[in-house]
């Protein structure tokens, strides 16, 4: 028997977790909602849930791309994360590029894509999480949550629910920092069975590292990045 598992967040870990989960609240309209692992701005049916935890800002191996109806709604993106404690970040982008890089308050990378980008139309406004990593974990990721794969070429991989919404990439990244923990999934099992969800995702090709306070099982994917499975609810 198999559990399929429900990707309830991506956790950014902070020194004071409570700073980015304002801003990001107010940039993306939502709540925050505290409970036992921190700071959770829920997603919604098909938009990725963030979530932030108390530890230290890690290696930016997985970053957000915000998405624009037209130019004056970038410019208004991008004027209100500046406004609400973020900042410009010069990554060596190139002059002509639309898209605007930013960091957040506690210093996580994201960009705001400019209007007409093919790629997230019909994404919604959180349109994609990119990620540092191969093809393998790609794969592993539409198995272990059972989203279809939307874009495959070369080491570039996508997947996304068939609900549609925020697509989860992954890509080899030139000069990628080495694998970090301070940015991970979170993962509810489908049933409420935690051990059978975890015993499918070994299956699959998870690593189990340990447990945490309050039942969390935490795994790693192909590549060696953390992940975790909160007991079923």
């Amino acid at each position: 028997m198999s559990a399929r598992s429900r990707l309830l967040a991506v956790t950014f870990e902070a020194a004071d977790p409570a700073e980015p989960a304002r801003f990001w609240a107010g940039l993306l309209g939502r709540e925050v909602i505290e409970d036992t692992g921190g700071l959770l701005l829920p997603g919604g049916d098909a938009q990725l849930g963030l979530r932030f935890a108390p530890g230290r800002t890690g290696a930016n191996r997985m970053h957000l791309h915000l998405t624009s109806t037209d130019l004056d709604d970038q410019r208004r993106t991008v004027a209100t994360a500046i406004r609400l404690g973020g900042r410009h970040l010069d990554v060596g982008q190139r002059p002509g590029e639309a898209h605007v890089v930013l960091a957040d308050p506690a210093g996580y990378e994201f960009c705001v894509i400019e209007p007409g980008n093919g790629y997230l139309a019909g994404c919604g406004p959180l349109g994609e999480l990119t990620c540092a990593g191969t093809r393998q974990v790609g794969l592993f990721w539409r198995r272990a949550l059972g989203w279809p794969l939307v874009w495959d070429r070369g080491e570039q991989t996508a997947i996304q629910s068939p609900r549609g919404g925020t697509k989860l990439a992954w890509d080899a990244w030139d000069n990628a920092p080495e694998a970090s923990n301070h940015q991970r999934f979170e993962l509810l099992p489908e049933d409420g069975d935690q051990q059978t969800a975890v015993d499918t995702l070994l299956s699959l090709g998870a690593t189990r590292l340990d447990a945490r306070t309050g039942g969390t099982v935490v795994l790693a994917d192909p590549d060696g990045t953390e992940f975790c499975v909160r007991p079923g609810r």
